[in-house]
């Protein structure tokens, strides 16, 4: 009994012991640094989440700013590849302004929560007012029969059903697209990513079998995109390929922001411009849509949804030109067509926004509609069984003089 008397002594005192060292550690904060502690792991972990917009990791080309540039220069480019290769932020590095985006896009966070695929989102829709998205198999609009949620319009006896509104059908079928492959390659200044999208038949939308690849190459001051597709099927099909960049307008200054276009005619359109053509192309030459001046032309409160054809490069120009410059913010941006086969320019500069989409793509606003006149080519590229058509351009940023004009 002495001897179990003594080992509960001995217990109890171990017990009193450990609680005044616990006692006294915690006066010296060591438990509040470690709940401190845990909970920092705790948020670390929650921050780790991966974003993903359309189910895939965004890819991110990037380079170091050069200090010694003493202008403008492209910093990174964030694409989406499950979004159909939608250029989210385009970065870039201005004096006097620091590092910006050049495109009228929210977070890569904020943009995933709006691509839901669903309600306004159906299709990838959201995509059309955010960033700069890629259009396949056919840019912009077409119109044609409504029925139920289908827009039906035809080509060669073929009935092509394209997800739609009222009639209306926009911005392709590549928009809500994942990539079925990725690579991306680290270059001196800059990088390179190309992604793959073995579309089929667009879900039964679209004629034969397509495979669209899409490369993007990033350096200090230009962007060179290029976009492909290829008729891997047994049946002729139409594609058409175009890019929507929303630009924004840094300075918030959009009246004094300029437009600069090439030589070109204008597509008119029912309603001023927000409806279906009417088939008519007409001369810019002395109307408000002529923008070939050298330093190009005010916006004003000027409103535009309006598209031009028949572009014509400049005598010295390697193709069709088209700027956007913003002289409070001394810098412009400048679009050179590469590819033949781009037939149009698309502008939507709404009077009331701080945004200027130029969009070049080959075919015109509702290249299938009666409107046309049989001997108007609108742009929709003819596929054969293995044909490849690609669509290309150049994207550059430029210093401006306080005037306006280019530094040179």
């Amino acid at each position: 009994m002495k001897r179990s008397g003594l080992l509960v002594t001995v217990a109890v005192t171990l017990v009193l012991l450990l609680i005044a060292v616990g006692l006294k550690e915690r006066g010296r904060g060591k438990l509040t640094r470690l709940k401190t502690e845990l909970g920092v792991q705790h948020t670390v972990l929650q921050q780790a989440v991966v974003i993903r917009p359309g189910g895939q990791d965004p890819v991110v080309l990037e380079r170091a700013e050069m200090a010694d540039m003493g202008g403008p220069e492209l910093i990174s480019a964030t694409l989406l590849p499950g979004r159909g290769m939608n250029l989210l932020q385009l970065r870039a590095y201005i004096p006097q302004k620091g590092t910006v985006n050049l495109l009228a896009s929210p977070s890569v966070e904020d943009a995933a929560k709006q691509m839901t695929g669903e309600g306004e989102d159906a299709n990838g829709l959201a995509s059309l007012a955010m960033g700069a998205p890629i259009e396949a198999p056919w840019a912009n609009r077409i119109w044609g029969s409504p029925l139920d949620s289908d827009t039906i319009t035809t080509w060669r006896g073929h009935s092509l059903h394209l997800p739609g509104k009222d009639g209306e059908s926009k911005g392709g079928l590549l928009l809500d697209r994942q990539a079925d492959s990725v690579k991306t390659n680290v270059m001196p200044d800059g990088g390179q990513t190309q992604a793959t999208y073995d579309a089929g038949d667009f879900n039964g939308h679209w004629i034969s079998h397509t495979v669209v690849t899409t490369s993007v190459q990033l350096n200090s001051r230009t962007l060179e995109m290029s976009i492909s597709a290829h008729n891997t099927g047994d049946q002729a099909e139409p594609v058409g390929i175009g890019w929507q960049p929303r630009f924004a307008i840094l300075s918030g200054d959009r009246g004094q922001a300029t437009l600069k276009l090439p030589t070109a005619l204008h597509v008119e359109g029912a309603n001023h411009g927000d409806g279906i053509p009417t088939g008519r192309l007409l001369p810019v030459t002395g109307t408000p849509y002529d923008f070939t001046a050298h330093d190009g032309v005010r916006l004003g409160t000027m409103n535009l949804n309006d598209s031009f054809v028949h572009l014509q490069p400049g005598l010295m120009d390697s193709g069709p030109i088209a700027e956007l410059r913003d002289p409070k913010s001394g810098y412009g941006i400048r679009i050179t067509i590469m590819s033949p086969s781009i037939k149009a320019i698309h502008i939507n500069a709404p009077a009331d926004a701080s945004y200027v989409s130029i969009s070049p793509q080959f075919n015109y606003d509702d290249p299938f509609g009666r409107e046309w006149p049989k001997s108007e080519d609108t742009g929709m590229a003819i596929l054969e069984p293995g044909q490849t058509t690609q669509w290309r351009i150049r994207l550059e940023i430029f210093a401006l003089k306080s005037n306006g004009s280019q530094q040179m």
